[in-house]
């Protein structure tokens, strides 16, 4: 089952790619909830590159690393990537609404029930939106 989620950011095409691929942004925005945080990331925005980002709760409890190996790189139009497990995820920036349309579309895993992937996933985006818009 793909799982999408989607928002609007008030932010030029530019200054959104960038955000979303080095990972000095990205330890900035990558937490669904403010009791995580990404303590480091790595970026190698190529196809067969790597992308990862070691996400934590912040009293230290629990973890997980987020990985995926880089499958199609179009500059400032699309990103996709397999996860280890297998799972496609696929980013589309587009321009509209005077800002960027960021789609984000996701195999949901057979862990979580589908609609707590959403909203965590959601949550994930509607960070990166308030990062970026305020940067």
């Amino acid at each position: 089952m793909k799982i999408t989620v989607e928002t609007v950011i008030q932010a030029s095409l530019d200054k959104v790619w960038k955000a979303w691929n080095t990972p000095e942004d990205i330890i900035q925005w990558n937490a669904a909830s403010d009791d995580w945080h990404t303590p480091r990331s790595t970026v190698d925005l190529r196809p067969g590159g790597k992308i990862w980002a070691r996400m934590e709760a912040r009293d230290g409890s629990m973890g997980f690393d987020f990985e995926g190996t880089y499958t199609s790189v179009i500059d400032r139009e699309f990103i996709e990537f397999t996860m280890p497990d297998g799972r496609l995820v696929a980013v589309k920036f587009e321009e509209a609404h005077g800002g960027v349309k960021i789609t984000e579309t996701f195999d949901a895993d057979n862990q979580y029930p589908v609609e707590m992937q959403r909203e965590g996933w959601q949550a994930i985006l509607e960070s990166f939106k308030r990062y970026v818009e305020r940067k």
